[in-house]
């Protein structure tokens, strides 16, 4: 079996699976516009995450990156932002998928482009 690459993608794919159950978890599954968003979102995380995970390209950390910004900004994008269980639980994820996701960027020799070999000016 191949050796993952990244760490950070399993968890991120656990994050995606965290998302699709919260709504239930935390109670917030009856606002709709709430439970989709986490849904859908975690869904796409997952599906890229696990993606990641078996064939690491950087495209995959930006689109973790980019789900992370919409999960953050999302309970005021639709509004929810007054259901403090579905915003607490957007911002808190979304800042946990954006570390992993640009810790991964930072830390990868491939995806610096030989950024890392370039002596400082």
């Amino acid at each position: 079996m191949k050796q993952v690459k990244h760490w950070q993608d399993p968890v991120n794919a656990v994050a995606g699976v965290w998302l699709i159950v919260s709504p239930w978890v935390l109670g917030f599954q009856g606002i709709s516009p709430a439970m989709w968003t986490m849904v859908a979102t975690g869904i796409v995380l997952g599906a890229v995450a696990l993606g990641a995970t078996f064939v690491p390209k950087q495209w995959e950390e930006w689109t973790e990156g980019a789900l992370a910004v919409w999960l953050a900004a999302s309970p005021w994008v639709i509004g929810l932002a007054g259901i403090e269980k579905a915003m607490v639980n957007a911002v808190l994820v979304a800042a946990v998928i954006l570390v992993l996701a640009l810790w991964v960027l930072v830390t990868d020799k491939d995806y610096l482009g030989g950024m890392m070999d370039r002596p400082a000016h």
